[in-house]
Formats: structure tokens, sequence, C-alpha cells
């Protein structure tokens, strides 16, 4: 629980900036480098109630979004609450990671503003060439990764030059925006469509070239549980094993059909082995670059995972 949530709320509720703003206090926050995440999970900025679940969501990462879904008149109160959040998330065993809105429009700025309270990644949309890669890369904080949504004709274009970086380490596909960019009618976005096969083909091809995660596109019918499956079916046929959602059910769906029995155990016993060592130097908390921060309910977690399948 957020420890001035009350006082947040007020805050908000009164549509007072000012006063939310000094609520947000620039924190260290231990950074999440978890890279075998499955689910992406959105939750918006603006809405307390979403943030107030990032602890109980069943979610690998949580896209803290400040563009879409954001009304310009609660852009800067979402900036805000995002920054108050990962001020309260010290540490987390969720990545965390923040959409803001394309450069123009207002990104650069939060961007530098971000860069105070340590989110585990920014996540940038609309990018279109390498240049405008670069200008990020320059402006974001060195322990922060950098993630890029594919969802412009230019960007799928400059795809093979976009990582610049081993600091660049996820794509996601925008299809929706990629077919309207592209003046494709979203009609089009079918399971047995040829276009969107070779579309998911590519940019997995492409991604696991570069060294990049791949995050295959949000389906944005989320009651149709049933659609959904056969989706993450396809894509866990072809190669994929991350997927963006948005909601819980879906990213409990995602977690579920991508789960590797095989993979999981070995992460399992590989925690268990690292937490082991370094208790015997007296460290119970520690961050691994593969796996991100581990402590002892973390240890536990992978115990009972061992326990359970061995």
């Amino acid at each position: 629980m957020l420890n001035n949530y009350e006082e947040v709320k007020a805050a908000y509720e009164r549509r007072d900036l000012a006063a939310l703003d000094a609520l947000a206090s620039p924190t260290y926050r231990m950074v999440n480098k978890r890279k075998d995440f499955r689910s992406a999970l959105m939750l918006s900025c603006n809405n307390l109630d979403h943030l107030m679940k990032i602890d109980s969501v069943e979610a690998d990462c949580i896209i803290l979004n400040l563009e879409d879904g954001v009304s310009k008149e609660d852009k800067p109160f979402g900036l805000v609450l995002c920054a108050i959040f990962l001020s309260h998330h010290k540490r987390c065993d969720k990545k965390l990671i923040v959409r803001v809105n394309p450069l123009i429009e207002g990104g650069y700025e939060e961007i530098t503003y971000l860069n105070q309270f340590m989110p585990d990644a920014i996540r940038v949309p609309k990018i279109r060439n390498v240049k405008e890669v670069e200008s990020v890369y320059e402006l974001l904080d060195e322990k922060t990764e950098l993630h890029l949504s594919i969802e412009t004709s230019g960007a799928w274009a400059n795809l093979y030059q976009l990582k610049i970086d081993k600091k660049v380490t996820t794509f996601y596909l925008g299809i929706l925006d990629l077919f309207a960019d592209m003046n494709l009618p979203q009609s089009l976005i079918r399971r047995e469509n040829p276009i969107v096969l070779h579309i998911l083909s590519q940019f997995l091809v492409t991604c696991r070239i570069l060294g990049a995660r791949p995050v295959s596109f949000v389906f944005q019918d989320f009651k149709n549980l049933e659609e959904f499956e056969k989706w993450i079916a396809l894509e866990k046929s072809m190669g994929y094993d991350a997927k963006g959602c948005i909601s819980p059910e879906q990213a409990k769906l995602v977690n579920k059909m991508f789960a590797d029995d095989e993979r999981e155990m070995i992460r399992a016993k590989t925690i268990i082995r690292l937490f082991e060592l370094k208790r015997e130097e007296g460290i119970t908390g520690f961050e691994d670059e593969q796996f991100g921060f581990i402590d002892e309910p973390i240890y536990k977690g992978a115990l009972a995972l061992f326990n359970k399948n061995s």
C-alpha cells in the first residue's frame, strides 16, 4: 500500500498538480534487469486504481502508460503519479517500464523528468529512425533500458539499424498503428492472413538476429479470451515467448501459454544456487544481471517451484 495514498488521492482529485508534484520524491531504485519476461501488462498512469494493482497482478512486466488512453489534460498528472509509484516501488519483482509520449509530443521532457525516478526501462512509441533512437540514448540514464515500439513504416524500414547499443533491449510490435501508417485496413489483422504472418515472422527473426527481445502485439478485444488464446498459440508455434496485454486475465493466459517448464526449472535452480551462495556471505538481497533482484521471497518462490516439480 502506498504510504501516503490518501494524500496522493486527495491532491489528484483536487487536480492540484503542484501538491501532487511535491509528493514525488526522487529516489534510488534497485533496477530490475530481468530479460525473460512473458507478459507485459499496460496500466494507465492517470488511474490510481490501476496503479494500486502493481503488486497484485500476475504479470512479469508493468507498462506504466502515459500515451494512448491518457487524455491531454491528464498527461501531466499521469506523469507525476508515475513518478510517485516508481519511488514507492524501490525494488519490484516486476519490471516497471514507462511508455512515454511520442518524442515530439513531450516524450523528451518526460524522459528527462523520469530519469530521477529510475524506471527499469523507457518505452518510446512512434520511433521512425536511428537518429531519434540516438537522441533518446543520449538523454537516458545509463542504468535504464531503452525499449522501442515498432509501429511506423519508418521503424519497420529501419528495423535492422535501430538496436544501436546493448541498452536497446526490447522491441514491441504495434501492429494496429503499423497497419494504419501503411494505409492498410485493420480488418486484415487475422490469424490466417499472409500479410500478418509475414510481419510476425519478419519481426521475430529480425529481433532474434539483433539480440533484442520481441514482444508481440496487444490484442484489443480483451474480453474475447478464446480468440486471444488462439493468437498466443500461433505466436508460440512461431517462436514468440512474450506478448503485450491490456487486462490481468490476458496476462495470466500469456504466462500460462508461454510457460516453459524446463526453462522455469533451470531458472528456479539457478536462483536457489545464487541465493544460497550469497547467504553464506551474509547477503540476502542482491541484483543479478539475468534474473533481476533476488531476495528471500524470490528464493522461497523458486524453492516452492523446484520442490513441486522435482
